[in-house]
């Protein structure tokens, strides 16, 4: 089956030319964007071997302000330890930046620092000190989860994205163009034959008649 050529080609000198340009543009433009994918693949799976890290940070931090929890219930009691609890109304808020990789925009989160938490020091114990510091300990790794969730879902568009574009290049527009080279250089190669051919049909006439 006949590989397709690009529409609208003329076989002239002219097109030949631009044609040829044109795969050289294509060619480099093949590199640079396999050289980017390869790149996003390779940040990519450093995200992932990253999250599993930061995944188990965070669940041990959960865990250890669980645990933090239950012995100021023990301590104190439920009861006042959800009265202080809901004393605390105030939000802490997560700032949204940008950061740069490989040409992808992903996100950068910042927990921005609140009102801190404040009861007596009288009518409370260190077990619930220790349950505030591990809560907030548990809620740095989580939002510092959420960034590489962020990240990675990112890079897996933006990889899918230089993929097909790689694909589109290496599998349809890379092989047109050869194609249409090949397509130009037959017909001016078919044109000179004819021209040879009738240029010595001439000579013979010429010679014949003298």
């Amino acid at each position: 089956m006949a590989k397709e050529i690009l529409e609208g080609v003329k076989p002239t000198r002219m097109e030949l030319l631009q044609m040829r340009k044109r795969k050289a543009l294509a060619m480099k433009g093949h590199q640079l964007l396999s050289e980017k994918r390869d790149a996003l693949i390779s940040s990519f799976f450093d995200l992932i071997r990253k999250r599993k890290k930061i995944r188990k940070e965070a669940e041990k931090k959960l865990e250890e302000a669980y645990k933090a929890l239950l012995m100021a219930e023990m301590v104190m009691g439920e009861e006042k330890v959800r009265d202080i609890a809901n004393k605390y109304t105030k939000e802490r808020n997560v700032k949204m930046e940008k950061k740069n990789i490989m040409g992808v925009a992903i996100p950068k989160f910042e927990i921005e620092e609140g009102e801190s938490l404040e009861y007596s020091i009288l009518s409370t114990t260190s077990e619930i000190d220790e349950a505030v510091k591990k809560s907030r300990e548990a809620l740095d790794k989580l939002v510092e989860l959420a960034e590489i969730e962020g990240s990675i879902q990112m890079l897996g568009k933006e990889i899918e994205k230089t993929k097909r574009r790689v694909n589109a290049l290496e599998y349809i527009f890379i092989p047109r163009l050869l194609a249409t080279i090949s397509y130009i250089e037959r017909q001016l190669e078919e044109r000179e034959r004819e021209d040879f051919f009738r240029r010595k049909r001439m000579k013979a006439l010429l010679q014949k008649h003298e």
